[in-house]
């Protein structure tokens, strides 16, 4: 029995049907790669992984050709690969979706069905893009971590909250401690903007306060900063 499932070896690619899947591979891994380069919105970009992007759509293809219809080389194939040890965190959700994708691109290019592969490289592409420019998935209101520091009076605490008002939807206060001087006072708020992009506005008003030595702006989602003196 083990014998007859070693001889199946149906799926013998020409030359030409060998190319014609790498190129196709390599084409389909080129357009995943730039989709993701499009799209990244991360503070740590990294080229090695875009390039891996491509470099694993074709890897994927050549394994699929190399197994074909045989099974006792598909079973040596994992035992070899089982050999292998990744170490490396992935950093994102999204990172583990393109991986994905290229090993899938891959797997259709090595059986020789390029249609599927170009065709479901396009259609998923531009589902992406869809996605990244209608701003789908995101929070309706973007929430930002405010640092202060300034001397607490009761009339500049007066002045300050009437501020957080006129330009805040909603404030939370995080966290109030006391500093070394008597009459200094570190704040961080929880704060929704009433209008999106006028980040710089509201920090430059807060700075015109006489009395606030230090402003940091924090955006929760991305986890950046605009800090200011």
């Amino acid at each position: 029995m083990l014998e007859e499932f070693q001889q199946i070896d149906v799926f013998r690619p020409s030359i030409f049907d060998f190319s014609a899947n790498l190129l196709v591979s390599l084409a389909c891994g080129v357009a995943i790669a730039l989709v993701y380069r499009y799209i990244y919105k991360g503070g740590s970009y990294s080229p090695t992984f875009v390039n891996s992007l491509v470099l694993l759509s074709l890897i994927t293809t050549v394994v699929i050709l190399v197994i074909g219809n045989n099974l006792a080389r598909a079973f040596g194939l994992v035992g070899a690969m089982s050999i292998i040890r990744f170490r490396t965190a992935v950093r994102d959700v999204q990172d583990i979706v393109f991986i994905f994708f290229s090993l899938c691109i891959g797997m259709a290019a090595g059986v020789g069905l390029n249609s599927i592969a170009v065709i479901g490289t396009g259609f998923i592409s531009a589902v992406i893009l869809l996605l990244d420019a209608t701003g789908f998935g995101r929070p309706a209101q973007l929430k930002h971590l405010l640092q202060l520091t300034y001397s607490g009076t009761p009339k500049e605490e007066a002045s300050l909250q009437e501020l957080l008002k006129r330009y805040c939807r909603s404030t939370q206060l995080m966290n109030l401690r006391q500093l070394r001087k008597e009459d200094e006072i570190e704040a961080f708020y929880h704060l929704t903007l009433r209008r999106s992009k006028k980040e710089q506005d509201f920090v430059a008003a807060v700075r015109a306060l006489g009395f606030v030595s230090q402003v940091n702006l924090f955006f929760e989602e991305e986890g950046g900063g605009m800090p200011a003196a």
